[in-house]
């Protein structure tokens, strides 16, 4: 009789702990954020992707009520900050902005401890911008067909320069030597700015760029744009050819990018963060710096871009099978 009394209590009992923990969750979320920001760049800082996380960082600081951090952790084709941020507590407060590099390049390259496309989820995607083709400004080529018979007369002689082994840039260049029927030697850095040093020190002769990365140093003068990798031509760039206008087909190549979180973040505080990230994303003076890095704002929902992620890898899964492609 003892028992049979006593299980009304015990049920009552879990099920206050059941509603007070849930409370608990609510209210954690209800007041997200709680704490600064950071978000993680697998980039040193100066390039393109640096660039755009401090944008976001600043226009999301204010309405979501917490200072943001931006965190460079270069290394490894962007993929230390990613797997950094996949492991995080899913809170919210750890996030990353990344390219199609280390989220659908990367992974087909090296052995990575974690699966970006499992284990981060997306606040949303920022923009799209093309690649170009760049020399120092004092180079001896001057314009492509220059530099094209320089790199055919001297095979493994002409050095490019790339943000890291199995970057966007990386496999840039590897379209590029495929679609010409050239070789040259890949040097790998860890982030474009530091790529940029050499190749205006002399130390490497080109680079297969975003224009989010070089467009400062195309529009100072100190490097020059040969040719965009995209379709049609640059906006900020309206003089520079494509490549396929130049006779080289099969060499093209874009990077998006966008913010993540660890999959495991509560809805609500996904639903906040991608508000306030749209909300930042839509700013006139936001759109006017992503068009002036000659990139092309994106308009994607999250679901949207969800498919185009999965699309490009399974595109650059394919791509570096064919082309044998890796990292050695």
């Amino acid at each position: 009789m003892t028992f049979t009394r006593m299980r009304p209590v015990a049920f009552a009992f879990t099920l206050a702990a059941v509603t007070l923990t849930a409370s608990f969750s609510s209210h954690a979320q209800a007041v997200f954020p709680s704490k600064p920001i950071r978000i993680n760049v697998g980039a040193s800082a100066g390039g393109g992707t640096d660039i755009i996380a401090r944008l976001f960082a600043e226009k999301m600081s204010g309405p979501l009520g917490q200072p943001i951090l931006v965190d460079n952790r270069p290394g490894a084709a962007n993929t230390i900050a990613a797997d950094l941020t996949a492991k995080s507590p899913p809170d919210g407060h750890t996030l990353l902005m990344a390219t199609n590099s280390p989220q659908v390049i990367a992974p087909h390259l090296i052995k990575l401890n974690f699966d970006p496309l499992k284990q981060l989820t997306p606040v949303g995607m920022v923009v799209v911008v093309p690649h170009v083709l760049l020399v120092r400004s004092d180079y001896a080529a001057k314009n492509f067909k220059e530099l094209l018979a320089t790199i055919k007369s001297q095979p493994d002689s002409v050095r490019y320069a790339s943000s890291g082994m199995g970057s966007v840039q990386h496999i840039a260049g590897e379209l590029f030597m495929a679609a010409t029927d050239t070789r040259m030697t890949h040097i790998p850095y860890k982030g474009s700015s530091q790529a940029h040093q050499d190749i205006l020190a002399g130390q490497v002769e080109l680079m297969l760029d975003t224009t989010s990365s070089a467009m400062n140093l195309i529009k100072s003068g100190k490097f020059r744009a040969l040719a965009v990798t995209t379709p049609k031509r640059a906006a900020e760039l309206p003089d520079v050819p494509t490549l396929a206008e130049l006779g080289v087909k099969g060499a093209e190549m874009s990077t998006w990018y966008a913010m993540y979180a660890p999959t495991e973040t509560p809805p609500a505080v996904l639903d906040r963060l991608g508000l306030e990230f749209n909300k930042a994303l839509r700013l006139p003076e936001v759109q006017t710096k992503l068009k002036g890095l000659g990139g092309e704002p994106s308009t994607l929902t999250r679901e949207q871009f969800v498919q185009l992620q999965s699309t490009d890898n399974a595109r650059f899964a394919a791509l570096i099978k064919e082309r044998n492609i890796k990292l050695d």
